[in-house]
């Protein structure tokens, strides 16, 4: 957790590319293989699936390198290079999709690919990270257990939304120890979770052409929407300003603050506010971080 200054509220953020494999998504993953092992889901010589933008994927890979399991992974072309190069070199296949879906982006069409895959692979087993229980079960007692180990009062949280596997086990864990914290759920224009209209998006990690069933387990309060500009700005006034060098969602959660102050100024004392970063900016460094792209991207 690392305090960065903010006037009028107590701000910190919680480093979650500090993990061993670089992202919140360690949690589920980790849960996800550990809880089907117990369960005799998973033995040896099963292949694990899983449709992934990338760090679910990456946690995935090295976690089943490490139990000697196979895995496919099922990306797309929104992929961060560094993230695609890291796979192809953990896994001896990977699969990419290049259609994209009724909604504009891909995530229909990789799920289509899992369900393929499962079809065809022997002894397959798909984590799921859209609709698995044990992603919410990981974040309630881990991610969330730390937050309420690091405060004695939370009065806000903001958490960027993809599988909603990380707000709702937070969620869930925080409202039980701050009754009174507002769990502000972030979401990206062009994404269809909280009822948005389609459009095309180019940020992986944030965002998703459907609305998960795992949202219906997260206790949220508010939503903030923000563009893919927005995005890009936050990212990189979150590294210029106080030295975070953090990933697309990270930089949508900070957003989503600067533009929820106004609320949160009004209040008697400063909130203590603390907002999830997700990944680091090293596999951004070819899109929010160079500046060519986000000027061909979105004219910045």
């Amino acid at each position: 957790m690392v305090p960065l200054e903010c006037e009028g509220i107590r701000l910190f953020a919680k480093l979650e590319f500090c993990n061993h494999f670089g992202s919140v998504k360690d949690r589920s993953a980790y849960w996800i293989l550990k809880s089907a092992i117990e369960a005799g889901d998973i033995e040896n010589g099963s292949t694990i699936i899983e449709s992934s933008s990338g760090n679910f994927a990456n946690a995935l890979a090295c976690y089943c390198r490490l139990l000697d399991l196979r895995f496919i992974p099922v990306i797309d072309p929104n992929i961060t290079r560094g993230n695609e190069s890291h796979l192809r070199e953990m896994c001896q296949r990977v699969e990419k999709v290049e259609k994209r879906d009724d909604m504009g982006g891909f995530l229909k069409t990789r799920l289509q690919r899992v369900k393929e895959l499962m079809e065809q692979e022997p002894g397959a087993y798909w984590t799921n990270q859209y609709g698995n229980e044990w992603a919410v079960e990981a974040h309630y007692r881990l991610t969330g257990e730390e937050l309420c180990q690091s405060f004695s009062q939370l009065d806000y949280i903001f958490i960027g939304v993809s599988t909603a596997g990380t707000i709702a086990g937070i969620s869930r864990r925080l409202k039980e120890r701050f009754p009174s914290v507002q769990v502000i759920a972030v979401d990206v224009e062009g994404s269809v979770i909280f009822g948005g209209m389609p459009r095309r998006r180019y940020i992986p990690g944030i965002g998703s052409s459907i609305s998960p069933g795992l949202l219906r387990q997260a206790r949220i309060d508010d939503v903030v929407m923000v563009s893919e500009q927005e995005t890009v700005r936050g990212c990189n006034e979150l590294l210029v300003r106080h030295g975070v060098f953090a990933g697309g969602s990270s930089g949508s959660a900070y957003a989503a603050v600067k533009a929820y102050l106004p609320k949160m100024h009004s209040l008697s004392a400063p909130p203590t506010v603390a907002f999830l970063c997700a990944d680091s900016g090293k596999s951004y460094l070819e899109t929010v971080f160079n500046p060519d792209w986000c000027n061909s991207r979105f004219g910045m």
